[in-house]
């Protein structure tokens, strides 16, 4: 595996075309597609959406501790499925990070670079701490009464935000800096949410659970870190 980038037969450009590219360029403005084609495309992705039904749904709780804590909840004004969707969505997504940061190990287990040891214990340690907040995760949301292996909507949307991740660290062409940078895409969304997901369990009234969620983000917060110090160190090594 290479992990350089070098100047190649690339062929993309225009500038390899000097003859054929101009031609094209004007085909595109003659041909291409017009403003009223524009508002044609803008009214039909309206009329879809006002037509479009729920991308799923949010599973009633299976036990009866769920139904008295949905009914509790209910009774004082919160609406707890749209805490049960989050908790899915960090569920899947922590489950996804996990298979991630496999992904990229197997690429540092065949780089050859100095760094080995340290970005693959660094590694590994964060695919543990994302290991530990799915069980962190399921925990939380049987305690609440409800099934940790149910498919929320949200899980459904965060599964296809990052298919574009899983196609990047899993393409055995792609270098462990490109997969780290992949990874700080990840870290990135997973700080964020996390951060979300506490502040609307403390205004569901679920302090403590807030609190495991602090840590939490916090835990991520230096997963962060991490991974960006190590993209950087390789990108500056490589340039020069």
């Amino acid at each position: 595996m290479e992990n350089t980038t070098k100047i190649g037969m690339n062929r993309t450009g225009m500038q390899m075309a000097p003859i054929q590219g101009p031609t094209q360029a004007a085909y595109a403005e003659a041909e291409g597609p017009t403003p009223a084609d524009a508002v044609a495309l803008a009214r039909e992705r309206s009329a879809c959406a006002a037509e479009a039904g729920r991308l799923g749904s949010v599973p009633p709780p299976g036990t009866g501790r769920g139904l008295l804590h949905t009914a509790a909840d209910k009774l004082k004004g919160h609406n707890p499925e749209v805490l049960l969707d989050k908790l899915g969505q960090r569920l899947a997504y922590e489950r996804s990070g996990v298979r991630l940061y496999d992904a990229v190990l197997a690429k540092v287990q065949v780089w050859s670079h100095a760094g080995q040891d340290a970005l693959r214990n660094d590694l590994l340690a964060i695919r543990e701490d994302e290991a530990a907040h799915f069980q962190l995760l399921a925990g939380v949301v049987m305690e609440l009464g409800a099934d940790p292996t149910a498919q929320t909507p949200a899980a459904d949307v965060s599964a296809m935000a990052a298919l574009g991740l899983v196609q990047v660290v899993t393409d055995p062409r792609t270098t462990v800096a490109q997969s780290l940078e992949a990874l700080l895409t990840a870290e990135l969304t997973d700080v964020a949410c996390w951060e979300l997901l506490s502040e609307l369990a403390r205004a569901e009234g679920h302090e403590a659970m807030a609190e495991r969620f602090d840590g939490a983000a916090g835990v991520e917060a230096r997963h962060l870190d991490t991974v960006r110090r190590w993209l950087r160190e390789l990108l500056m090594h490589e340039a020069q």
